[in-house]
Parts: C-alpha cells; sequence; structure tokens
C-alpha cells in the first residue's frame, strides 16, 4: 500500500476558520510539509501548528527564490522549478514506503497555491485528497464589511503582477473585482484602478483575518507599500432589492 498526499487548505489566517475536515486530518497525519522562504516563518504552520498530531514528521520545503527577479527570468524558473521537482521526489519517498503526507497550503490549495505543483506532478502516481479552505479574499470581504458581488455582478480576480496596460483594460470590464499579489506591484495597480475610476471605491486590506489585520479605503493609504499578505477590493454595485 502507498500513503496519500493531502493538499490541506487552512483558510485565510484566523485558526478558527480551519474546516473540521482539515483539522481531522492534520490531528492523524504522521508526516507534515510546508512551504517557506528562507529564514522566515510558515504562515500556514503557523495556523495548523496547535493541529498536528503529536510526535509527527516535519518536513519543510524552503523556496530557493521568491521575489529576487521576475517570475519569467531563467534565474527564477528554473531553480523554482528544479525545487518543486526535488519537493515531489521528497515526498513521494515517504508516500511509496506507505506514509501518507500532509501539505499545509494557507488559503485554498487550488488558488495561487504552490501546492498545485506539487499535485500535478504526484496526482498521477499515488492516491491524493485536497482539502478546500477559505480563500484569502473572502475571508478579507467578509472583515471588510464589502458584499463583493451583488445581483448580475461580473467578479474579475487578478494578479497584480499583470502589466498595467492589462490591468488597466480588465478592470475597465468588470463591475466588481480582487486584485493579490500586491507587494511591489501597488503603485502600477494604484494606476490602474485610478485610470477607471476605482480608486475611491477600492479596499485596502493587509494579513485579512489575522492579528495584525489592517483594513483601509486605498485612497486613504499614503504610501505604495504593501506585504504579501494583502489584496484589494473593489465591491461591485449591482442590483440591490
Amino acid at each position: 500500500m502507498t500513503g496519500c498526499i493531502y493538499g490541506v487548505g487552512l483558510g485565510p489566517g484566523d485558526p478558527e476558520l480551519v474546516t473540521l475536515k482539515a483539522a481531522r486530518v492534520l490531528a492523524e497525519a504522521p508526516i507534515v510539509a510546508w512551504f517557506s522562504k528562507a529564514g522566515a516563518r510558515s504562515h500556514a504552520y503557523g495556523i495548523a501548528e496547535k493541529l498536528l498530531r503529536p510526535g509527527h514528521l516535519e518536513m519543510p520545503l524552503i523556496y530557493p527564490v521568491t521575489t529576487e527577479y521576475p517570475v519569467d527570468d531563467p534565474r527564477y524558473s528554473e531553480p523554482i522549478a528544479d525545487f518543486y521537482a526535488a519537493s515531489s521526489n521528497r515526498i513521494a519517498q515517504h508516500l511509496a514506503e506507505g506514509r501518507d503526507v500532509a501539505v499545509l497550503c494557507a488559503g485554498d490549495p487550488f488558488f495561487y497555491g504552490s501546492f498545485m505543483h506539487l499535485y500535478h506532478r504526484l496526482v498521477t502516481r499515488f492516491p491524493t485528497r485536497v482539502i478546500p479552505g477559505i480563500p484569502a479574499m473572502a475571508g478579507s470581504w467578509t472583515n471588510a464589511g464589502q458584499p463583493i458581488t451583488w445581483g448580475d455582478d461580473i467578479l474579475t480576480v487578478l494578479p497584480g503582477t499583470l502589466p498595467e496596460a492589462e490591468l488597466t483594460e480588465r478592470l475597465g470590464r468588470t463591475d466588481a473585482a480582487v486584485i493579490m499579489k500586491l507587494g511591489r506591484n501597488l503603485p502600477h495597480v494604484r494606476r490602474a484602478l485610478r485610470a477607471n475610476g476605482l480608486e475611491q471605491r477600492a479596499i485596502y486590506v493587509e494579513y485579512g483575518t489575522m492579528q495584525a489585520e489592517k483594513i483601509i479605503p486605498l485612497a486613504d493609504k499614503p504610501d505604495d507599500k504593501a506585504p504579501y499578505f494583502s489584496l484589494i477590493l473593489v465591491p461591485g454595485q449591482g442590483r440591490r432589492l
């Protein structure tokens, strides 16, 4: 018998938003893996820590690069592809010997998640289960008290890494938007919103559902600094009864 790999969605940050199914799998998992930047505490591990099985084996997966280079630069794409291949092989060794492995995933495993790079390498070789999690955007618009879509509003989810011209064009033909992957991209994201007359509607959320949560109108944010765990909401204004 081979082991099963679990992609465990942990939600946006508040440990009370972890599902019962995710908590059960973590309480039973003999091996727990998670992604992390070198020298940084894993956000996913912090959410799951109190739910883990006593005596579990830990498998940190440390990124060789993160934001040092653009994603289309070979200095990023080549080492990160090798990293995902090597991480998959490490996990496969345990699975082949009959041990289950739970991979911790902040948010939802299939939504801009690193787990997907393991999934497509392992899903045809080993039993695989994916446990959905509440995505950061859902936790953020809830805590902001802002319904994101009304009536027939169309919601567009955009990565801030898109070129400014494309962001501007896509924002111009949607009713509501969530913009993720801000970081150093916030200046051109702000310009794209402004070009569409959306800056006054936009809401900036930092560390949504976490202890350090910050929610303010984007127009009130005096600088263009944004951490990894931040996003922008543009609520729709559709049919209200």
